[in-house]
């Protein structure tokens, strides 16, 4: 097979494509499959309640009216947009938000006589996502034409793979909280295959009509499908996030589920429990945020568990989640591998990859967060809990192995509830990405350090951490220089403590008298007033320890 090489060695599009705005008249659906003309959108029918009852394992469901309890069955497709610099069989290139039509060449538009040419940086994410998953990555594959009409797919037929995936199988592990405790599941995978993205239905300020957008046409996708091994919306988020994590990790993908890089179709169906058959199952399309693959799975749950109750039979369906009305609503009735007449695109050949290429991609494969997650589990203690945070972005894994690094393993702790706590609030208060954070690692390393030889308190190391944040300094003595011009140390001094704690003795008598009749608990009172006179100052242990010392004497 041809390849074309990145875009940095192609000849892009001269320049926009002819028609800048392709109209259609008829209002088309936004795209996410055909959409025949004849379907509308059926609002669903407003049912009983149905609840997870709190004497049954959280994927389970009950009717208030009956007895019956429900199992769900949910399987997950991801779209995923890959980071190439130019299309999958073109050169146009990728830029989200163009003026509509000036990201297609003749290929994208299928013009007679043009040819595909294969993008080998997709094959190269293709082999790279297979072998972060312990996927077999084929050695042989085809393409295939999906046959269908729609108005902004201008061949008539999208060029994906059917019997022969890139990547064949695999798994992923991930972890989330379940009544209150973190578990870790794994869900297998069916398969991922390199498909190209159709172009997109504009039906703002037409008059009737609507506009066709080619920008998008040709854009490369890796379609993740699991197995129906996921049991609960819970579930199906952490999946979801899980996997949303690790294509960024990879760099594969860019995540941004704003601009559609990131898009999720979820296949839902009910079964009683105990049943090994399964349900017959509806396709939720086109979920762009964890929130709405929660709702939605809520929602159609419920929808089929009523419609089953009520005598009726789910029928397979594509649905669209509206999430102003918080229910499903029917799309088409869903086709099967045989509506679309699957057949291989004979323009283009087998893809062959060598062991040779596979081995060329894992060598630039990093460290992957399964493993760095044990890592941090088995060199820094941390808990199974904090080391998934940790790991959930690459950013933030690399900016903590920093600090550690920085600061030696015996802070690591101290360093994970620093990253996960305040750090991470400040970021998201200020919309600032942990890579662009004004505070360095090695310069929150010296805060740690300064915590853990006492120089400062963990309430006085907010205040050192704040000034630091608005410094926007590189000085690697930062918090040295904080603390000194702030006057932030901490007293340890046991003459000045106990000055202070004598004050406090004798401010509060009352106090005192109720701590010698047994009322121990008024003894953090004390302390607060305490650390209050030395403006947060004071040594915590040694004020503690010399309070006590005094009220027993």
């Amino acid at each position: 097979m041809r390849f074309r090489p990145g875009r940095q060695e192609q000849q892009a599009p001269s320049g926009p494509a002819d028609h800048r705005q392709l109209l259609r008249r008829g209002q088309a659906a936004e795209r996410g499959a055909p959409v025949p003309a004849s379907h509308r959108l059926a609002p669903a029918r407003a049912g009983r309640r149905i609840k997870t009852s709190a004497r049954l394992p959280y994927n389970e469901y009950i009717s208030e009216n009956t007895t019956m309890e429900w199992e769900v069955v949910i399987g997950l497709e991801n779209h995923v947009q890959l980071t190439t610099e130019s299309k999958i069989f073109s050169g146009s290139p990728i830029k989200f938000g163009a003026e509509a039509n000036t990201q297609a060449s003749p290929v994208d538009l299928a013009l007679p006589g043009v040819l595909p040419v294969m993008n080998k940086q997709a094959v190269d994410r293709a082999i790279r996502f297979g072998l972060a998953v312990g996927a077999k990555v084929a050695p042989q594959s085809v393409f295939a034409r999906k046959n269908y009409f729609y108005p902004d797919l201008p061949k008539g037929y999208q060029i994906s793979q059917f019997e022969d995936p890139v990547v064949q199988g695999g798994s992923l592990t991930f972890g989330y909280e379940k009544d209150g405790e973190f578990v870790t599941k794994t869900v297998n995978l069916t398969r991922a295959h390199l498909e190209e993205d159709a172009g997109k239905s504009l039906h703002e300020d037409y008059h009737g009509m609507s506009g066709i957008d080619l920008n998008r046409a040709g854009t490369p996708l890796l379609e993740i499908v699991s197995e129906p091994e996921i049991r609960s919306a819970a579930e199906a988020v952490a999946y979801a996030k899980a996997l949303h994590s690790l294509v960024m990790w990879l760099g594969v993908c860019d995540g941004n589920m704003q601009e559609g890089s990131f898009r999720c179709d979820v296949n839902v169906s009910v079964r009683p429990k105990g049943q090994k058959e399964f349900g017959t199952r509806c396709e939720i399309k086109n979920l762009n945020s964890f929130r709405f693959i929660e709702e939605a799975v809520h929602v159609e749950v419920r929808r089929q568990i009523e419609l089953i109750e009520d005598g009726g039979k789910v029928q397979q369906a594509t649905r669209l989640y509206d999430p102003d009305r918080k229910e499903t609503r029917e799309m088409r009735s869903k086709e099967d591998a045989q509506d679309y007449r699957y057949f291989p695109d004979p323009d283009l050949p087998p893809l062959m990859i060598s062991q040779e290429w596979i081995e060329q991609v894992k060598a630039t494969m990093p460290e992957l967060p399964g493993a760095l997650r044990a890592r941090f589990v088995s060199e820094y203690a941390l808990s199974e809990y904090d080391a998934l945070v940790l790991t959930q972005s690459k950013a933030m894994a690399t900016y903590f192995v920093a600090v550690v690094d920085k600061a030696g393993k015996e802070n690591a702790k101290a360093a994970a509830n620093w990253l996960m706590g305040d750090v991470s609030s400040t970021l998201n208060r200020e919309n600032v990405d942990i890579a662009d954070a004004p505070v360095a690692p090695v310069q929150l390393a010296g805060m740690l350090k300064r915590i853990a030889d006492g120089t400062i308190s963990n309430k006085i190391a907010k205040e050192v951490f704040a000034a630091m944040w608005e410094a926007k300094s590189a000085d690697e003595n930062l918090v040295d220089v904080i603390i000194e011009a702030k006057g932030l140390k901490q007293i340890s001094d046991t003459g000045a403590l106990e000055a202070i704690v004598n004050d406090v003795l004798a401010a509060n008598a009352k106090s005192v008298e109720q701590y010698r009749a047994g009322k121990e608990a008024v003894i953090n009172a004390l302390i607060g007033q305490a650390m209050k006179a030395s403006r947060g100052k004071a040594n915590p242990a040694q004020l503690t320890e010399l309070l006590k010392a005094k009220l027993a004497g």
